[in-house]
C-alpha cells in the first residue's frame, strides 16, 4: 500500500501455513506428501518458474523502509483434480520444492490432512534452535576496564 503499510492475509491460517510449507526443506515436503493415502492428482496452472521479488527492509525494524535488493524466488501453481487451487513460493531456484508447496497447499484446504504440518514445522523449530544455539557459541562479550593514571 502507499503508506508502507500491508494489508491482512485474508486467510492468516492459510498464511501460517503456507510460511510452514515454504520453510521446509525438499525431502521434508516429499515425505509428507508419501504420508498421504492417495497421492492427489493435480494439473499446473502455472509451471514453476523462477523469477526475483523485491527485498524490503526497516533499519532497525522498526524505521522507515528501503529496498534492500532482490532475491531469487520460485513460483507455482496446480489444481487438484477435485478443484482446489495451490500455490507455492518458496526462495531459491528449487523447482520442485515449489510445486510440492502448491501441491500441499491444496492439500490442505481440505479437511483430510491436518496432521501433514506438525512434523514439518517441528523439523523447521529444531533447525531454528541448532541455528541459535551456534550462533550464541560464538558469542564475544566486550567490556572496558578502566585504569587510573
Amino acid at each position: 500500500m502507499a503508506d508502507g503499510t500491508s494489508p491482512a492475509h485474508p486467510d492468516p491460517a492459510r498464511a501460517a501455513r503456507l510460511r510452514v510449507l515454504a520453510l521446509a526443506a525438499p525431502a521434508e515436503l516429499e515425505a509428507a506428501l508419501a504420508r498421504l493415502p492417495v497421492p492427489p492428482a493435480y494439473e499446473h496452472l502455472r509451471k514453476p518458474e523462477i523469477g526475483l521479488a523485491l527485498v524490503r527492509a526497516r533499519a532497525g525494524g522498526t524505521g522507515q523502509r528501503f529496498n534492500l535488493g532482490e532475491a531469487t524466488l520460485t513460483r507455482c501453481s496446480v489444481r487438484l483434480s477435485d478443484g482446489r487451487i495451490g500455490h507455492g513460493h518458496v526462495l531459491g531456484r528449487d523447482k520442485r520444492q515449489a510445486e510440492l508447496v502448491a501441491v500441499l497447499d491444496a492439500v490442505l484446504q481440505g479437511d483430510t490432512a491436518t496432521d501433514l504440518l506438525a512434523p514439518l514445522a517441528a523439523a523447521h523449530a529444531a533447525r531454528r534452535r541448532d541455528v541459535v544455539a551456534k550462533a550464541a557459541s560464538t558469542k564475544v562479550e566486550f567490556f572496558t576496564v578502566a585504569r587510573e593514571s
